[in-house]
């Protein structure tokens, strides 16, 4: 039987060069975990050195890691030179798509993206009106899609983990003020995880947001730094993708 497996998860770490020294320590502690995972804004401007100084922290590390980007790291229109950085560091950076590695025993499976807004009930953006808005549906639409098909991708993993930055449930919006909620990410992105049932789903972006929530039986955590405050979140999954211990 397959043994546990310690992941470690953060969002929001907006790393910059007056981080160095905090991130440098962070990830130097991670010497018990089998899988890092980072639920983007990775940097603080989307700048190529802000993603040098977390290349840097990460490049020690025995176990993988493996992250999508944010906002943030959009901001100033430098993804792919972000995204060699963080490759060279030995990263890997998924964007609507998928990853699978062999784990304490145990296959797992992992669908990442950025995702993107779009809104909950009562504050949705519909596909309707201006064609700048219907484009920015049919964006999120092309990743309700992409997280549908990488979910059928690593259906016979025995463990399957989404990783997200914008968050697909109002459950882990907590104290964000419900006037941003269609900015803060969209239920849209519910679906594909209500009908495949991961093991775990976990994003970030939302700062003000609560840690952990569900859709359906689907456990959700929003581990931006700002919400746990601590630098990773400990999972601890079965070789069998039951139910995580947290802490």
């Amino acid at each position: 039987m397959a043994a546990s497996i310690r992941i470690a998860a953060a969002g929001d770490v907006h790393a910059d060069t007056d981080s160095r020294e905090r991130l440098a320590s962070a990830f130097a502690a991670l010497d018990d975990v089998d899988l890092v995972l980072l639920a983007g804004d990775l940097t603080t401007c989307g700048d190529p050195e802000e993603a040098e100084v977390l290349a840097e922290a990460c490049r020690g590390l025995t176990a993988p890691v493996y992250a999508v980007l944010g906002n943030h790291d959009w901001h100033s229109d430098r993804t792919h030179e972000l995204v060699a950085v963080l490759t060279d560091a030995g990263v890997r950076v998924l964007e609507r798509s998928t990853a699978r590695l062999d784990v304490n025993g145990a296959h797992v499976g992992l669908v990442g993206l950025k995702g993107f807004v779009g809104g909950f009930p009562d504050s949705a953006l519909p596909d309707f009106g201006e064609p700048i808005l219907r484009q920015v549906y049919g964006i999120t639409t092309e990743d309700v899609d992409a997280l549908d098909r990488g979910l059928e991708e690593i259906e016979e993993c025995d463990v399957r983990i989404v990783l997200l930055h914008y968050a697909p449930t109002v459950a882990t919006l907590g104290g964000e003020p419900p006037g941003i909620w269609a900015f803060l990410g969209s239920d849209r992105l519910a679906r594909p995880i209500a009908e495949h049932a991961p093991d775990l789903v976990v994003h970030g972006h939302a700062h003000a947001g609560r840690l952990e929530g569900s859709i359906g039986g689907v456990p959700v955590y929003n581990v931006a730094i700002h919400v746990t405050g601590r630098d990773f979140w400990i999972f601890e999954l079965n070789g069998c993708g039951r139910t995580p211990h947290v802490g």
